[in-house]
């Protein structure tokens, strides 16, 4: 008989209501299903926002990529699989509008899928970064719309590369947004 694998116990995401979501995510390669971490920052109507991350264990011994964000197979030791979390996060997202910066993201969420043999989830994908280029054109040719700009530009404190960190980052790149929007 097998070994059954012991799914590890998952923070639940925090309680809404939010208007949107905003999500991240690290890798461990340059394979885009290799994620090891996540992080979603949850937007509450009055503007404040939960973040919630997470390690996940790609099941790799190819981490080119920790020279980026600094973690390693040891932090994924225990964590949940891609589909584990899914499982958790998955219904809570859907109906909401899910912001990550880039493309990146989405894709790296379906190929873990696509790993697991499994149907990536129909989320209301958004860019910022498509957001941050309506907000503030004058970047395009200074410094660009990517996270570290914006960081100097708006004044933001994240530490850059960190899922949790960076999907927080997102979420108030939008929020600042609305406000060029609205004034």
């Amino acid at each position: 008989m097998g070994l059954v694998r012991q799914s590890p116990l998952i923070a639940p995401l925090p309680d809404g209501p939010f208007r949107f979501f905003a999500l991240d995510v690290e890798t461990a390669n340059n394979q885009r299903g290799s994620i090891c971490q996540l992080g979603i920052a949850c937007v509450r109507f009055d503007r404040s926002i939960d973040t919630w991350v997470t390690y996940v264990d790609p099941q790799t011994d190819d981490w080119s990529c920790t020279r980026i964000h600094g973690i390693t197979g040891e932090h994924v030791i225990g964590a949940p699989l891609l589909c584990d979390v899914l499982d958790v996060i998955e219904a809570r997202l859907s109906g909401h509008v899910i912001y990550q910066h880039s493309g990146f993201d989405k894709a790296a969420i379906a190929a873990g899928c696509r790993e697991y043999q499994r149907d990536a989830p129909e989320w209301e994908w958004r860019d910022s970064v498509l957001v941050a280029r309506k907000a503030w054109p004058e970047l395009k040719r200074n410094g660009g719309h990517g996270l570290a700009s914006l960081k100097d530009y708006l004044g933001l404190d994240f530490r850059h590369h960190d899922a949790g960190e960076d999907a927080r980052a997102a979420a108030e790149v939008v929020l600042r947004a609305e406000t060029v929007f609205a004034g």
